[in-house]
């Protein structure tokens, strides 16, 4: 059977779309629901092996990008997503999806408890910033990171910059949960220690603020007329890579 993936909107969300398409580019079977069906019927979570929240605005980032969606997620979900993590499933959230995971305190999650532990805040520059950048994974824990090499993804936020205290930092630099950084010279948004995702100690909830969604074509790139081709974009290794291992 194909492994069932279960994509979460809600409103604002804008790329939903294309990110249920990257799981059935790589052979899975995807749902997509508004969150407020997630909410009528919990017991989907069951029926699916990943849970993804993709990019966008969700609520027009009110009070700050993905807090509502967070607190809605946790006032009623809060069991169910922790159950689910518990038992194997895999999950991904995806730049608006990242800042939920975080601001949720799915992630990092380093004590177990889903608490308060980093953010995502306002950019150093203080504005939204969209371009491409380059970035290199961490595969030690994360099973959503194929290798360290070196991509190419674009980012479109406003509100990247990973921030933690040193402890929570230091520990996650020590536990490998430090998944995706931005090559040297393509922090664009300040984030402490050049942190573009991170996963949580079990390596399977992974948030990320490039889009790899968006880059699944080589024809994605904005250089793809001036460069040689290559078979696919830099984006389908994320979710080929947690695919394989639910195979």
């Amino acid at each position: 059977m194909k492994p069932r993936v279960l994509v979460i909107r809600a409103a604002g969300t804008n790329c939903d779309r294309e990110t249920a398409y990257a799981f059935e580019l790589v052979g899975a079977e995807t749902t997509t629901v508004h969150v407020n069906r997630l909410r009528e019927s919990p017991a989907l979570l069951r029926e699916h092996q990943v849970l993804a929240i993709p990019g966008g605005f969700s609520y027009g980032d009110d009070i700050a990008s993905g807090k509502v969606f967070a607190n809605e997620l946790m006032s009623v979900l809060r069991d169910e997503l922790l159950a689910f993590v518990q038992r194997g499933g895999f999950a991904i959230g995806i730049c608006n999806g990242f800042q939920v995971l975080v601001k949720s305190g799915l992630l990092p999650n380093l004590g177990g408890t889903a608490a308060a532990e980093a953010t995502l805040t306002d950019n150093t520059s203080g504005l939204y910033q969209d371009l491409w950048i380059t970035a290199r994974g961490d595969a030690r824990t994360c099973k959503w990171i194929a290798d360290d090499q070196e991509i190419e993804l674009p980012v479109a936020h406003a509100e990247g910059r990973f921030m933690a205290p040193d402890a929570v930092l230091d520990r996650l630099e020590s536990a490998g949960q430090i998944a995706l950084r931005y090559s040297s010279g393509t922090c664009h948004n300040g984030s402490a220690r050049d942190i573009a995702g991170i996963c949580d100690p079990t390596g399977r909830v992974f948030g990320l603020m490039p889009h790899p969604e968006r880059f699944l074509r080589w024809e994605n790139h904005p250089r793809w007329t001036r460069e040689p081709r290559r078979p696919e974009g830099d984006g389908v290794r994320f979710f080929r890579t947690a695919i394989s291992h639910l195979r």
